[in-house]
């Protein structure tokens, strides 16, 4: 494992209990536009919740590439992760998102942690 230490990021023996959510896409490129405008308003939704860090979303630069849209959020802890995604309005506007383009969208969603930490060289 590599890992360069920075103090309180979790690698340097100090607890990080953040984890991440990853959730990559699988939509046709010409959805992308309209289900990005519609992942904001649901990201909202998860900036005020208790626990929340950040969220961006990453759009692939090539129209073929399988995966058109990462999300990649970060959350204080798997618990406030949990609680944020059990909110009812925010589940049903996503039990509701694939639907609403031409084809369906396929979410690939996880929560992970960090296992290699690699930074810049700090001059």
């Amino acid at each position: 494992m590599i890992t360069d230490s920075h103090p309180g990021d979790g690698t340097d023996g100090t607890p990080d209990s953040s984890v991440t959510f990853i959730n990559v896409f699988e939509i046709d490129a010409e959805d992308v536009d309209a289900f990005v405008g519609k992942w904001e308003e649901r990201a909202r939704l998860m900036r005020d919740k208790p626990g929340f860090i950040d969220s961006r979303m990453h759009r692939s630069r090539a129209t073929e590439t399988r995966f058109q849209l990462v999300n990649v959020s970060h959350w204080e802890s798997q618990e406030a992760w949990e609680a944020a995604t059990a909110d009812p309005d925010f589940t049903a506007r996503t039990e509701a998102a694939p639907r609403r383009t031409s084809r369906p969208v396929t979410p690939n969603a996880g929560v992970y942690d960090v296992v290699v930490d690699l930074c810049a060289p700090r001059t």
